[in-house]
């Protein structure tokens, strides 16, 4: 077994392949808040895409503080956990990373399940802590 503290290729790759992603935000009570979420990596920010007013965003805009969690579905030995912040929530782009996320994980050109008059928002995410197991 291997454990690194640094954000090696081998740990992004987890990242950037068919893998859920786990993110924990803090509720206005301290308590913790988790999400299976689809996650992105544009080689500087980790990428989650929400819609406006979902409990994780509100959390964040509160408290920016993260923890991320992505296990490989093909060996649930290599693992990626991230702490760090969301440096940026925007809405440029938004529409456009749903749709490339929904390519990604369904295999389908739109994103079936936008609610009507629904914002979508991308996270990004800046690591500060890393830590990846691998078997």
């Amino acid at each position: 077994m291997q454990v690194s503290r640094e954000l090696t290729d081998s740990a992004i790759s987890l990242f950037r392949g068919k893998n859920f992603a786990f993110i924990s935000s803090l509720m206005n009570d301290g308590a913790p808040q988790i999400t299976p979420v689809w996650i992105d990596y544009d080689g500087q920010f980790f990428l989650v895409n929400t819609a406006e007013g979902r409990t994780k965003q509100k959390n964040f805009e509160r408290d920016s503080r993260v923890a991320l969690s992505v296990v490989d579905k093909d060996n649930p030995y290599n693992s990626v956990s991230i702490r760090g912040k969301v440096v940026e929530q925007t809405r440029n782009g938004a529409d456009e990373h749903i749709d490339k996320l929904a390519k990604k994980y369904l295999g389908v050109d739109k994103y079936p399940f936008r609610a009507p008059g629904e914002t979508r928002i991308i996270l990004k995410i800046k690591p500060d802590k890393v830590f990846h197991m691998s078997s």
